[in-house]
């Protein structure tokens, strides 16, 4: 129980986090500086010592000083790939994105492939884990991207548009199909990764793959 609650601490704190770097009203910072006093507070209550000491800890350290834990599905039907199309340059990517705490990263590219491309899906195998030093990234930041193959049972869907269902806003403009050998404009780094998925899904290259 005294774990779990820690987990829940470290949740909240996440969740705190991630609103104060993005939140642009001073109001929705108001409230994510609650969170995060509130997780503080939980952490204190169970003896890992005072509200102060543990908020000093947490404005302290914002930010972990370690690579971002990314995921990217790689979905193939008939031998064509999955992607989505981003709504701010309009390019095309492997749905993925960071991992939440609280997340496996299992959980993490199943999350995202629903989010993005509206489809649930299973992680069955581990393809590749990416260093974004070597396989660059749209984000300056070092991103470690663990690509799994997923499996899906039916067809993508779009949740709509910002417009039309704002509580399932997705942020992609399209998903879709597409051939090995007629890839759409796609996404800075994804120019690499998508090929190499085509690979390691047919066994070219031993998997999981990884930099050395």
């Amino acid at each position: 129980m005294k774990e779990e609650l820690y987990q829940i601490a470290d949740e909240l704190r996440a969740i705190a986090n991630a609103g104060l770097r993005w939140a642009e009203h001073g109001y929705d910072k108001e409230r994510y500086e609650k969170v995060l006093k509130a997780s503080a507070r939980l952490v204190a209550v169970l003896g890992s010592g005072s509200e102060d000491e543990i908020y000093q800890q947490y404005t302290d350290n914002l930010a972990h000083f370690s690579p971002v834990l990314c995921v990217e599905a790689a979905v193939f039907r008939n031998g064509n790939i999955l992607l989505i199309q981003r709504r701010d340059d309009q390019t095309w990517c492997l749905p993925g994105g960071g991992v939440e705490v609280g997340e496996s990263l299992t959980q993490g590219v199943e999350r995202e492939l629903w989010e993005e491309a509206g489809v649930h899906g299973n992680a069955t195998r581990l393809l590749a884990l990416y260093d974004s030093r070597f396989w660059p990234a749209v984000t300056r930041m070092q991103l470690c991207i663990a690509q799994f193959l997923v499996e899906v049972d039916s067809d993508p869907v779009l949740h709509g548009s910002a417009e039309s269902s704002p509580s399932s806003f997705t942020e992609s403009l399209d998903v879709g199909f597409f051939a090995e050998g007629h890839l759409p404009k796609l996404t800075y780094g994804h120019e690499r990764r998508v090929p190499m998925a085509f690979r390691l899904s047919r066994g070219e290259i031993c998997t999981p793959f990884f930099d050395h």
